[in-house]
This record gives C-alpha cells, sequence and structure tokens, in this order.
C-alpha cells in the first residue's frame, strides 16, 4: 500500500493545467472561426473507437481543444448531451508525468477516481496518420466541484508539439486561467482542497481562485462575471455550474488587436489587451493580455 499523502498539501503527480476542452457543434466550422481569431490549428485528431474528433490549438506548456461529434453512433463521452443544451467550455485536463503514480496518490488522499487508463487518437499529417497516445485519470464530479476535470498524461508529446503549430497570427502564448459562475465561489473551492490544499487558494477581485500550478481556476457569481467583463451584458442565460470565460496570454496586445480587427472579429479594448464576446468563439469569453 503507498503511504497516506498530507492531504493539506497538493498532490506532486497534478501539476498544473494542461489543456481545456470546447465543445463545438460543427466541427470544421469551428476550425474555421478559430483560425480567424487567429490561432494555427493543428491537423484533425479522431478518437480510436470513440465517435469524437479533434482540432487543438498548441502552446509551449499547454493547448486548447476543440472538440466535436464526426460519428454520433458511436460512443462520445457525453459530449451529445452537453452540445444538446449549448456550445462553449466544457472541461479541462490537469498534467501529470505518470498515470499510474497518479492513481496512487489521488487514491492515498481519499479521492474518488476511475482508471489508470490508455487512451489513443489517430492525428493525419500529411505524411500520414499518427498515433498519440495518452495516459488517463478520471476524476469524479466531486472531487472537482462545478468542473469536469481529469488527469493527461502525454506518452507521445512530439507529436503534439511540432514548432510551426506553436506560432499564432495573434501572438498567443498560453492559457492564463479558466472563469467559473457558480453560485457560492467559497463553498465550491473548499470542494477541491483534496486536490490542491488550502495554500492554493486565495480570494480577490470579486472571486475565489485556484492555483493549479500551472494557470488558475477563477470561481465567481454570475454577478460577479457581469462586473469583470461589463462588456458581455446581457450575459448568456446559462444554469451555474458553467465555464464562462479563458484568458489567454498574449506576446503583443497591439498585433493580437491589429489580427483581430483586419479579420473582422468583434473585441473590446482593455489596458492589458482585448475581449471577444462569446458569439465570436463558439460560446466562450476570451480575454487576451499581455502580462509584462
Amino acid at each position: 500500500m503507498p503511504p497516506a499523502l498530507d492531504t493539506t498539501s497538493p498532490i506532486p503527480a497534478v501539476t498544473g493545467i494542461d489543456h481545456v476542452l470546447i465543445g463545438v457543434r460543427d466541427l470544421e466550422a469551428a476550425a474555421e472561426r478559430w483560425r480567424r481569431l487567429g490561432f494555427h490549428l493543428t491537423p484533425r485528431g479522431r478518437h480510436i473507437g470513440w465517435g469524437t474528433g479533434n482540432y487543438c490549438i498548441m502552446f509551449p506548456h499547454d493547448y486548447i481543444e476543440l472538440l466535436g461529434i464526426i460519428d454520433p453512433a458511436q460512443f462520445t463521452n457525453n459530449l451529445d448531451r452537453f452540445l444538446a443544451g449549448r456550445e462553449g467550455l466544457m472541461g479541462l485536463a490537469f498534467a501529470g508525468d505518470d498515470e499510474s503514480v497518479c492513481a496512487e496518490q489521488v487514491k492515498a488522499a481519499g479521492i474518488p477516481f476511475d482508471g489508470p487508463k490508455v487512451l489513443k487518437r489517430e492525428l493525419e499529417l500529411p505524411e500520414g496518420t499518427v498515433l498519440p497516445e495518452f495516459g488517463l485519470v478520471m476524476l469524479k464530479p466531486e472531487a472537482t466541484p462545478a468542473l469536469s476535470a481529469f488527469v493527461c498524461v502525454h506518452k507521445t508529446p512530439g507529436l503534439l508539439r511540432q514548432p510551426e503549430w506553436l506560432r499564432h497570427a495573434n501572438r498567443a502564448t498560453g492559457l492564463v486561467s479558466l472563469t467559473i459562475v457558480v453560485d457560492d465561489p467559497v463553498e465550491t473551492v473548499f470542494g477541491w482542497l483534496p486536490l490542491f490544499g488550502p495554500a492554493r487558494i486565495s480570494t480577490a477581485n470579486l472571486m475565489t481562485v485556484l492555483d493549479t500550478g500551472h494557470g488558475h481556476i477563477r470561481f465567481t457569481t454570475r454577478e460577479g462575471l457581469a462586473q469583470l467583463y461589463p462588456t458581455m451584458v446581457p450575459l448568456p442565460d446559462i444554469k451555474a455550474p458553467w465555464i464562462a470565460a479563458m484568458k489567454i496570454a498574449v506576446a503583443d496586445k497591439a498585433r493580437c488587436r491589429d489580427h483581430l480587427h483586419f479579420a473582422n472579429i468583434l473585441s473590446f479594448k482593455t489596458g492589458k489587451g482585448c475581449i471577444v464576446p462569446p458569439e465570436e468563439a463558439n460560446g466562450v469569453i476570451i480575454e487576451f493580455v499581455e502580462e509584462k
């Protein structure tokens, strides 16, 4: 039996945000939309044995996954249920180095999970199809209140981070945070203590913030979201909890704004960058920020 972990400290095998998932109803149309937003997309991928496919937007240390259904007759891992209600941010994957070690540690901490398991997907490169492979530890809903999450271990990382895929016309360099609308931010974040411990939790600017080690998860109320993004009023009428916004770092805010302007993408200028409303990004509020 592995030794019991100190549940007041973060689980060592969970090292931060690896990627976020955005559910879309028309995968090809969404890919074109996000190219207009200034992102370089990978070739299309397809999960082996499932009816889902994806395009990814890669950064040096994390990425965005656009996820859609390409064969509704096959298993979709509940993506069909999500898309019946809306498009948008639907969950995230945390990073890890070894799925077996991660499973041992979350078990020792009393965190409910399924796995570990291995998933492969086809990636359609010009020179032929390759098979990226991932180790997964699926965290159960009670372990990550208000958010669907799992741990993802990249077993073939070289297949996903080719240099040309990391260069984006909008100068994006990586994920900063997700913002989730909940009824009670403080109560919600308490449920995350076994994963990340109390030292990773803080309160600031209308929200409770969880530091994952790489990237932040911000919990706020609907009223708090309206104050954070006043240009987005009226907000979509979506029942809490829902992942409303994604903050992305850019290397040059002026070049980001210029790209969006010339691509005829609606955006609102801020001191650090700009904000793109959800109707321009498959239901996602995108906040681009240049942080010195």
